[in-house]
């Protein structure tokens, strides 16, 4: 027995009928890679149509965080230490680590001439939350708030370019060091200064 009937050969579709939906399905595919895809991933836009709907914008600050963040990685194993002013230095003799789970409250201050960088870390365990807000005075900067972990991990919070202020709240996805990565791409200098409170054990400058 059975439920319906199989469909006879009139009602299956041509060789002719297949080929055209394959070829309709590969147009639409091909027009919304150049038109969507191109533009809000990698900033390319043949079609000037990705610039109108805003998706090229967003494509080319993909790709400008991401080559910021490459060449930084690539770099930090030989780039010496930085230069810290006295302020600078005395924020962070005065970060000792605290015990898991213990709440702390703690503000830096950091400079960056032009074409400069700076990257403040929170040492936090799996699950550990911090609440957080930094303001760039001077100009804007470009940013990357991420984390870092044993064997290569890595979680990007979110990332801008030329922006004045930010606040929101870490999550530790891992046990490791999560933070922010900022860049003066202005040609004055900027005085960053970042809050944070919550779970952490020490706040460090790393770049």
């Amino acid at each position: 027995m059975y439920n319906s009937d199989l469909p006879t050969r009139a009602e299956l579709p041509s060789s002719k009928q297949l080929l055209r939906s394959t070829v309709i399905a590969m147009i639409v595919a091909t027009v919304l890679l150049v038109t969507v895809v191109l533009p809000s991933e990698y900033g390319i836009d043949p079609t000037r149509i990705g610039r109108v709907l805003g998706l090229t914008q967003m494509g080319e600050i993909k790709m400008a965080l991401a080559a910021e963040a490459e060449k930084d990685r690539t770099a930090g194993a030989s780039r010496p230490a930085p230069e810290q002013s006295a302020d600078a230095s005395t924020a962070l003799s005065q970060t000792p680590k605290g015990a898991d789970g213990a709440l702390r409250k703690d503000e830096m201050t950091v400079t960056l001439k032009p074409g400069e960088g700076a990257e403040i870390k929170l040492e936090m365990s799996k699950d550990a939350k911090a609440s957080y807000e930094w303001a760039s005075a001077g100009g804007p900067v470009n940013h990357d708030t991420h984390g870092d972990g044993p064997g290569g991990a890595s979680h990007s919070f979110s990332k801008g370019r030329a922006v004045e202020r930010d606040s929101g709240e870490l999550i530790a996805p891992f046990d490791g060091n999560h933070g922010w990565f900022w860049r003066n791409r202005t040609e004055t200098e900027v005085t960053i200064t970042l809050k944070t409170n919550g779970q952490y054990r020490s706040i460090k400058r790393v770049v």
